[in-house]
């Protein structure tokens, strides 16, 4: 019998310091210190907390805990938020040429994700075809929310960016919806970690709020689309949504009801909820076929070795099994299975090739 793998969907990477181009150091858009202890934006610095934030370095901390695959998505600091147009189009592209050639080295360790900025559209046409058809990614990252041209804040769904989606549906691509940037759309103090303790949930809550509103899921029935961090207050405010759809349907003229979004098979939330009854109820509410297992190693917020938080990666899932919140099929469905079926859909053929790839190393 197939051992199951362990495909974590959920992962992020930084480049070594002499891989960052010069322009990015110059420009204080984003660069990491010489000694790797800092990851540093205009006034702006995050302590790196764990070797694996680089590629040696996570490979090793992979083996180490087991883990057979993974999928990476773009750094939160290169979603190009405020930059101008060219700046923002050379960060962006150094980006996704740098997960392109992590994935090209280590095709049996990593799918890599590409990113594209929606308030340029034509650009970001242009780079999901180069991204595509010429590096060969399969997974596009997008933000919840995005600064579009002239400074306003715009939610990802957007009618304006229906043609991202549709390029996006054409090549069946796989989607990855994840928060940041929250301190600058929100007028509050950075204080106490908030913006990712409490508005990154907010921000993927607004973001499926629209996504389902819309109807993208059926609209595009192509794409697959995963919300990071579970999609958390998404899970929490389905009756509040409902309540007020039915309540005040002058507010909602043309718009899908929220009920029709509940368990489609094209959208998935990831693991990384942090405690056994948050986890019951999104598997209660969108069924287990439609969780992945997400770590957002190496991130201190994400499943890392940790006594101080009593925590290692894939614990989560463990606890869920003692706890009879899943059985033994969910759980290896939610390392395997269900991370294969956000990437590839029905493409039976392009599960088997990643799979082979995986147990020949």
């Amino acid at each position: 019998m197939t051992r199951k793998l362990r495909i974590n969907g959920h992962s992020h990477l930084l480049p070594y310091p002499e891989e960052i181009p010069q322009f990015m150091k110059e420009k204080e858009i984003f660069w990491v210190d010489d000694e790797r202890k800092y990851m540093l934006q205009k006034g702006w610095r995050r302590p790196v907390t764990d070797s694996s934030f680089f590629l040696h370095e996570k490979l090793e901390w992979m083996e180490r805990n087991k883990l057979d695959h993974a999928v990476v998505l773009n750094l939160s600091q290169l979603y190009g938020n405020g930059l101008r147009l060219e700046e923002m189009k050379k960060a962006l592209r150094f980006q996704n040429d740098f997960n392109a050639k992590v994935q090209h080295d280590h095709p049996d360790k990593f799918t890599c994700g590409f990113v594209v900025h929606p308030g340029f559209i034509h650009g970001a046409l242009y780079e999901v075809e180069r991204c595509v058809e010429q590096l060969e990614m399969k997974v596009l990252c997008l933000p919840t929310h995005f600064m579009d041209s002239i400074g306003q804040w715009r939610s990802v769904f957007d009618k304006e960016n229906d043609a991202i989606f549709e390029l996006a549906n054409k090549y069946k691509l796989a989607i990855e919806i994840h928060p940041y940037d929250g301190d600058k759309m929100i007028n509050l103090e950075n204080s106490s970690w908030r913006f990712h303790l409490i508005w990154m949930l907010a921000q993927c809550g607004d973001a499926y709020h629209f996504y389902t509103l819309n109807g993208m899921q059926e609209r595009f029935p192509n794409i697959r689309t995963c919300f990071a961090h579970g999609g958390q207050l998404a899970q929490m405010n389905l009756g509040r949504r409902i309540q007020g759809f039915d309540g005040r349907p002058d507010l909602f003229k043309g718009k899908h009801h929220p009920r029709k979004a509940v368990g489609h098979p094209n959208i998935y939330f990831d693991t990384l909820v942090h405690d056994t009854d948050s986890l019951k109820l999104m598997i209660d509410r969108q069924g287990s076929n439609q969780v992945i297992m997400g770590l957002d190693d190496p991130y201190p917020l994400g499943e890392m070795e940790s006594d101080a938080q009593s925590s290692y990666p894939g614990k989560l899932l463990d606890l869920a099994i003692e706890k009879h919140v899943i059985n033994e099929k969910q759980y290896d469905d939610i390392w395997e299975d269900n991370v294969l079926r956000w990437l590839f859909g029905d493409d039976d053929i392009a599960k088997q090739k990643l799979i082979n790839r995986i147990l020949a190393n």
